[in-house]
């Protein structure tokens, strides 16, 4: 008997979920706006401050892991508990929590990928770090092009070691990201990244 997801190893899942790489596919901004059309059905929208594709399948000109990243940030007074019990009732799964945030997947069956994957990160409004990285990349398509160099670096280093790979592009993420929040308080324009 095959066993279930929830009764395997770490080592194990990351022999059936490995890390791998694609050149960037046109239709994720697709399967983005269906799933965030979804999501804005089955959540309460005045909790909902914003549904956003973030991740390196939201910047089109780099190679990228084929699941869909997506950041909802709910308001301070939300309650996140209820909201967890809508996405897990939804087929979502929760990955990993802490305080103030819980990482949910969707796409990941006994049986490996599905066609469609994905990752749903809920925040409360402003824990969103993720926006200044990927708007960061988004107008420098010199940086852009490192961060595919890296993660095309890592792959296979740590194709069955999700937490190795996240691990080792830590530093250049957060460099960037400090890099994008710096300009907009200088500037004020958060598009000038």
């Amino acid at each position: 008997m095959e066993k279930e997801l929830s009764e395997m190893s770490l080592e194990e899942l990351w022999k059936l979920f490995p890390i791998f790489l694609t050149e960037h596919k046109d239709i994720w901004i697709k399967w983005f706006e269906e799933e965030k059309s979804s999501l804005e059905n089955i959540l309460p929208q005045s909790q909902i401050t914003r549904i956003s594709h973030i991740g390196s399948t939201s910047i089109s000109t780099i190679w990228a892991k084929p699941i869909i990243d997506i950041l909802v940030e709910i308001s301070v007074n939300c309650c996140m508990e209820t909201i967890k019990l809508v996405l897990l009732d939804n087929g979502y799964t929760c990955m990993s929590q802490s305080e103030g945030r819980i990482s949910f997947n969707k796409g990941y069956t006994k049986n490996g990928f599905d066609k469609k994957v994905f990752h749903l990160h809920l925040r409360y409004a402003g824990d969103n770090d993720e926006l200044y990285f990927r708007d960061y990349l988004l107008h420098n398509k010199k940086i852009a092009l490192e961060y595919e160099k890296l993660k095309l670096k890592l792959w296979k280093k740590y194709e069955h070691d999700r937490d190795g790979y996240t691990n080792a592009k830590t530093e250049f993420i957060e460099k960037y990201t400090q890099e994008a929040k710096r300009i907009l308080l200088t500037t004020g324009h958060h598009n000038q990244c």
